[in-house]
Parts: structure tokens; C-alpha cells; sequence
């Protein structure tokens, strides 16, 4: 199984890896503390007790509030006194990171799927053949393939924030010239979807990057699964969207639409993001300890190159790159061609064919969570992070081969559609398992070796499985 784990990666304990209990809430499984935020404060009187300063105001003392400073300095906001029964509780960071992920992956894969949707009607159109519609989709993939790994470097470089930027304004100016380029010419309309997966192939890389930075080893695998959760909600997205803006606006409509959702996503991404939470002006000194207790010592890069030769040498890295390459051809034979399945295989509309596609795809956003808290709740248990690995792994590949084997014998599209969501929802475990793996064996080089593996090596499988059907 694809899982290394050096002995370097072991989480020390910290005399910071907590906060003391101010009050009495419960951490999330994702180690998120709300924090108080009151009003006005007035500092009245100072005393240091123990080795620590601490200050206390008068009218706090009578109301039993009292405010600790530890001897690195107080986090501001941290909690001021107010009215009873008007605490505000803030929200970490890092959460905030992980919904804007989670949001630009449904939207990453949104903008992926409308083509798959939009393609049958085009097709009919303009008399494209299946083969031809083959060619087309994989098309995507011919631009992918280089800037995943260019990519990857760019972000281990220049930080995820900027590259993920850069990315989600390249990719939705192809979404939005891609009804025309169908219409112009066949070369153009293979150009603008070559152009538009050169831009989407730095939106995973960015992402493993930026999970490695922002979030302890303990919390990896539920902030992976969050964003993943988002990926896959792409697909319903898609899926359910765009036959009803075909139908009531025309084929041009759902591009237009996915276009205008990426230039708003950007927005909030400029100010609510950086590439490392120590750039971050609106986190908080506790959770940035948090977050820095919780990494392992080859998280700090020391200026040296990845030593891919040694890297390549190793067992490992191999069983990481054939788990990359059996997991991509499932998952992008399906991407592509589920809706067409339905419709050729049982004979139903557009509409419908959508809805039995998206149901899967639904229930994998939801068990992909559903890992990643299983997975983090075991390593905090205490088992072995090599042995959580490799049991989320082997449920990613057993569950969908049962799965996969009973479709050929569904005989309505509900009991295909049934075995189809228990592959695809048994599968995201993976996301938990050699995903993550990445991670732990570099993951100062994360968004490179996501780009490397997931990519450089899976996708001449991938552009095989476009074709395939």
C-alpha cells in the first residue's frame, strides 16, 4: 500500500499546542477554538503571578472575567469583557482557508463537466461522431498534463494563493470562449479545451500546497476531505445546472454562468487568503502555534531541491504513483461518460441521465468527509499513520471493484445509478489514503510531487479512458 512514514513526522507535544480553557467550549475534530470577542476593555491594574503577567480589570473581577496574558503577548480579541449572553465567536482561519478551497474545487470541476453535459447537444448540432466526441474530451487533457507539474513547482515557488489566482482566471476565460470556438471551427474548439485544462491542471497542485501549510498532520486528512467534498460537488453541480440553463437559455448559457462564478470567487480569495499562515494579518497567535506544533520538521524547507532521484528509488514512491494511475482511470472514465452511459445504455433524456450522473457524485463528496474524520480521529487515537493509511487505501480499491463488477448486471438505470454511487462513495477513501501520502512523505514539495504523480504518470491512462467508451 501507497504509505511511508518517517520517523521525522512524528508530532511532538508542545507546551502551546493549546490554549488555556478560557471557557467552556468543546474543540471541533478539526481543532477549531471559537474565540470571544467583547467590547471596550480598559486596562486597570497589572500583577504578575507565577511567570505570567496578568491583568485585570475592575469592573471584570466583579463580574469574574479575567483576561490572561502568557509571557509571548496576548492574542488581541482574543476575549474582552461585555454583556453577558453577547459573546461573538470568531472563526479560525484556516477554516475560512478551507471553504475557499473547498468552493474553487466545486467550481474547478463545475466548469470541467458542462462540456460532458453541453457536448450531446453540440453533437447533434454540428453531426460530431463518438469518436470524435472522444477527442474532444480528451482534449482537456493535453494541456493538463504539463502545467499539473509545471505547475506544482510554481506553487512550491510563488505560494498557492497567487497560482490558484492565476489559474481560475485563465480556466473561466476558456469556459467562456468555448460556445464560441465550437461554433467557429473544430481546430478552435480543440484549442480553447487544451487551453482550459493548461489552466485547471494547477488547481490540485495549489490545493495539496496550501492544506500542507495551513493545517497540522493531525487535520489533514478532514481539510482534504472538505476540499475533495467540494471537487465532487462540482460534478452535481454541473450536472444538475447545466441542462437547466441549456434548456431555457442555450448552450452558451451555463459558460456564462460558471465564467461570472469564478471572477466572484476571486474576490473573496484576494483578501480572505495567503499561501502560508504566517503571512496571514488576521490569524491569531494561538492557532498560528497550533497549526506550527502540529507540522513535522521537513515541513520547513532548507533550501535545497527535491532529491527526486532518491525519491524515485524508493518502493514507496512507486506503490504512490500505480495507486495515482488505478484510482484517475476510474474516476475520469466515469467523469466523462457517465451521462452518456445512462442515455445510451437505458435510453433516457438529458435531464434524467443528469440526475442518475449526479446522485454518485453526491454521495462521494459526503463519504470523502466522512474519511477524512475517520482517518484523523484513528492517528489521534493513536494508531500508526502508516496503518490508517493503507486501511483507507485498501477500502478506496477493494469497495469499487465490488461495486464496479455488479453494474454489469443492472438491468434498470436506479440499480445502475445505486452500484455506481457505492464505487465512487467506497473510492474516496482514497483521498485519505494515497492523497494524503504525498504529504507525508514531502511535504514541503507537496504541490511538485501532487503535480508529478497525479498527473505526469495517470494521464496517458486518463486521455486512453476518455476513449475508451
Amino acid at each position: 500500500m501507497a504509505a511511508v512514514t518517517p520517523s521525522q513526522f512524528l508530532i511532538r507535544s508542545s507546551p502551546h499546542n493549546s490554549l488555556p480553557s478560557l471557557i467552556g467550549f468543546r474543540r471541533t475534530h478539526l481543532g477549531l477554538e471559537p474565540k470571544l470577542v467583547a467590547r471596550g476593555i480598559g486596562w486597570k491594574s497589572c500583577e504578575r503571578r507565577r511567570g505570567r503577567k496578568e491583568y485585570v480589570t475592575k469592573k471584570a473581577a466583579e463580574r469574574g472575567w479575567v483576561v490572561r496574558c502568557t509571557a509571548e503577548g496576548m492574542e488581541k480579541g482574543m476575549l474582552m469583557r461585555g454583556r453577558a449572553g453577547e459573546p461573538k465567536i470568531t472563526v479560525p482561519e484556516r477554516f475560512k482557508v478551507v471553504t475557499l478551497l473547498a468552493l474553487v474545487m466545486c467550481l474547478c470541476n463545475a466548469d470541467r463537466v458542462v462540456m460532458s453535459v453541453a457536448i450531446v447537444p453540440l453533437a447533434a448540432e454540428h453531426g460530431w461522431s463518438n469518436s470524435f466526441l472522444g477527442i474532444v474530451q480528451s482534449s482537456f487533457l493535453w494541456g493538463y498534463v504539463f502545467s499539473s507539474v509545471i505547475g506544482g513547482v510554481l506553487v512550491d515557488r510563488y505560494g498557492g494563493k497567487k497560482v490558484m489566482a492565476c489559474g481560475v482566471a485563465l480556466w473561466s476565460l476558456a469556459t467562456l470562449l468555448t460556445p464560441w470556438a465550437a461554433t467557429h471551427s473544430t481546430l478552435s474548439l480543440l484549442a480553447v479545451r487544451a487551453f482550459f485544462g493548461l489552466a485547471e491542471g494547477v488547481a490540485l497542485p495549489a490545493m495539496s500546497t496550501l492544506v500542507s501549510r495551513w493545517f497540522p498532520i493531525n487535520e489533514r486528512a478532514s481539510a482534504v476531505g472538505i476540499s475533495m467534498a467540494g471537487f465532487h460537488l462540482g460534478n452535481v453541480t454541473g450536472l444538475l445546472v447545466t441542462p437547466i440553463v441549456i434548456s431555457s437559455i442555450g448552450i452558451s448559457g451555463p459558460f456564462v454562468l460558471f465564467t461570472s462564478l469564478g471572477l466572484l470567487w476571486l474576490t473573496m480569495w484576494g483578501y480572505g487568503a495567503t499561501s502560508d499562515p504566517r503571512e496571514s494579518h488576521l490569524i491569531s497567535q494561538s492557532e498560528l502555534r497550533l497549526i506550527q506544533a502540529g507540522k513535522t520538521e521537513s515541513s520547513v524547507r532548507n533550501g535545497k531541491f527535491l532529491p527526486l532521484r532518491l525519491l524515485l528509488s524508493k518502493l514507496p514512491t512507486w506503490a504512490i504513483i500505480f495507486a495515482n494511475i488505478t484510482n484517475n482511470w476510474g474516476y475520469f472514465v466515469l467523469l466523462s461518460w457517465m451521462p452518456v452511459y445512462f442515455k445510451s445504455v437505458f435510453d433516457i433524456n438529458l435531464k434524467q441521465a443528469a440526475w442518475f450522473s449526479a446522485a454518485p457524485w453526491g454521495m462521494m463528496a459526503i463519504s470523502g468527509y466522512i474519511a477524512g474524520v475517520v482517518s484523523d480521529y484513528l492517528i489521534k487515537a493513536g494508531y500508526p499513520l502508516t496503518l490508517v493509511r493503507k486501511i483507507m487505501q485498501s477500502i478506496g480499491f477493494i469497495g469499487p471493484g465490488v461495486s464496479l463488477l455488479c453494474l454489469n448486471h443492472a438491468k434498470t438505470p436506479v440499480a445502475a445509478a445505486m452500484f455506481l454511487t457505492a464505487a465512487l462513495s467506497l473510492s474516496s477513501f482514497s483521498q485519505a489514503g494515497f492523497l494524503l501520502n504525498m504529504q507525508d512523505i514531502a511535504p514541503e514539495y507537496a504541490g511538485f510531487l501532487h503535480g508529478m504523480f497525479w498527473n505526469l504518470f495517470a494521464d496517458p491512462i486518463r486521455r486512453k479512458g476518455n476513449l475508451v467508451y
